[in-house]
Formats: C-alpha cells, sequence, structure tokens
C-alpha cells in the first residue's frame, strides 16, 4: 500500500462533512477548519440567522440546515438534504450539545430529559440515519464531541450532562464496534474548558444567579496545567485529525484536548 503525504492526508477535497451545532463555538472552529481542508460543509444548527450568515459567507461548499438534533424528523431531513446538496455524506461530527448547570437535589425532570435529549439521543439519532447512508457507500467517519466530564467529573452542577456525556463515550464505543465491518469509522473528542459564546452566557447567568454551575470558573482554570483555557481551533484540530486519513487505523477511541486538566 503506498503511503500518502502529509498534503494527501489532509486533502479533504471533493468530501462532504455535517457539523451539528455548527454555527458557533467549537462546531464553527470545526467547519472553518473542514473548509479550510477543502470539504463540502453542512452546519445544522437551531441558530438560524448567525448559521445562514456563516454558511453565506463560506460561499458554495458550505450550506445551511435548521436542525434540533434530539428530534428525529430534523434529523432525517439533515441527512437527507445534505445527500441531496452535496452528493454523498463521508464526515458527520455529533457535536451539538448543552450544559446547563444544576444541582441534582434542584434539578426536575423536565430539565434532566431535555439534556439528555440532545446529548445523547441527538448522538444516536444523527449516527443512526448518517451511520445507513455511509453503510451503503462502504466508508465514512464519525467523530462525537463528549467531554472531560466523561471520564471524570469537574463541578458540581454536571451531573445530568455528565451521564449524558459518559453515554457519548460509551456509544462511541459500541458503534465504532458495529461500523467497523462497514468501513465507517466513529471516534470521540473530550474537550476540557473551552471558551466559546455559550460558555460565556453560562457564566453570565451563573453570576447573575449565584452559582458557577456550567461555567469555566477562575478555580477550574486554575488547575489546568497549560495555565490557559481551549479556544474553539484547540478542537476543531483535532477533529480534523480523526476525520482525516491520518488517523485511518483509529476506531472506537477518545482523544483528551484538555490543556493536562485530567491530569491534575
Amino acid at each position: 500500500m503506498s503511503q500518502k503525504s502529509i498534503k494527501e492526508l489532509f486533502d479533504f477535497t471533493g468530501k462532504t462533512a455535517v457539523v451539528t451545532g455548527g454555527a458557533k463555538g467549537i462546531g464553527y472552529g470545526i467547519v472553518q477548519r473542514l473548509l479550510e481542508a477543502g470539504a463540502n460543509v453542512m452546519i445544522a444548527d437551531m441558530a438560524d440567522d448567525v448559521g445562514e450568515r456563516k454558511a453565506k459567507i463560506a460561499g458554495k461548499k458550505c450550506a445551511y440546515v435548521h436542525a434540533d438534533v434530539s428530534s428525529e424528523e430534523d434529523v432525517k431531513v439533515l441527512v437527507k438534504k445534505t445527500v441531496e446538496k452535496f452528493g454523498k455524506l463521508d464526515i458527520f461530527v455529533n457535536n451539538a450539545g448543552i450544559f446547563p448547570g444544576k444541582p441534582v437535589l434542584e434539578m426536575d425532570l423536565k430539565l434532566w430529559e431535555k439534556i439528555q435529549s440532545v446529548n445523547l439521543r441527538g448522538v444516536f439519532l444523527c449516527s443512526r440515519e448518517a451511520g445507513k447512508v455511509m453503510a451503503k457507500q462502504k466508508g465514512g467517519v464519525m467523530v462525537n464531541i463528549a467531554s472531560i466530564d466523561a471520564l471524570h467529573p469537574s463541578q458540581v452542577g454536571l451531573a445530568s450532562y455528565d451521564a449524558s456525556k459518559h453515554g457519548v463515550w460509551g456509544f462511541t464505543k459500541n458503534f465504532a464496534l458495529e461500523m467497523a465491518s462497514k468501513n465507517v469509522r466513529v471516534n470521540a473528542i473530550a474537550p476540557g474548558g473551552i471558551a466559546t459564546e455559550g460558555v460565556e452566557e453560562m457564566t453570565q447567568g451563573a453570576v447573575k444567579a449565584g452559582n458557577s454551575g456550567g461555567s469555566i470558573s477562575p478555580d477550574f482554570t486554575a488547575h489546568i496545567p497549560m495555565k490557559r483555557t481551549g479556544v474553539p481551533d484547540d478542537i476543531a484540530k483535532a477533529a480534523l485529525f480523526l476525520a482525516s486519513d491520518a488517523s485511518s487505523y483509529m476506531t472506537g477511541t477518545i482523544t483528551v484536548v484538555d490543556g493536562g486538566y485530567l491530569l491534575a
């Protein structure tokens, strides 16, 4: 088997990717890197104004679809429109997620189930529908954005979020096992504290509410050995690697990108 050059390994020309939650934050960071590498990219989000504007700026290689990943119908439409628009589906990034902070003793069932429906059911629905297309094509890559909280709790108030991300990690491993024979690789990324618009909104809300659940607190940042919070591109570069042929012998793995937080 001939060895590909570095340029060839990261050349996504002719490939089509979907990024859920792709209008902002980590998702948009991944969108930008995939576009830079030459891929066609479908942004899936519920922030229509932002998503449509960014897709328009990116040009004809990028499009936007409104999608609630917890909705089976929305997910089916997303995959259908992607294939109709670009003719195929090679890469699917399950990035959409929410992280409202609330201690278990103060949490109602509605909030618990909302977090599970977006963070875990969404990954299942998107993986199932994208997986059907990839299996038919006999190839593809999925990248699931989990969290360091899938491996170790980071702070009080994220029990529901942690449960959902543990589920994403467990799902990733088993689905990787299922899809290996179909030439589809499935891997996960565990981000640490990443500075995004969503985190900023949560931080401001937490300050007003008098708690820090769901935000990146000064104490959290102080425990990062690299002494900084991450930025979306830190995760985007890892996603690009996992989506590329540079990781062609990797499936069912989780890549931790946390500045060393889990070491402390």
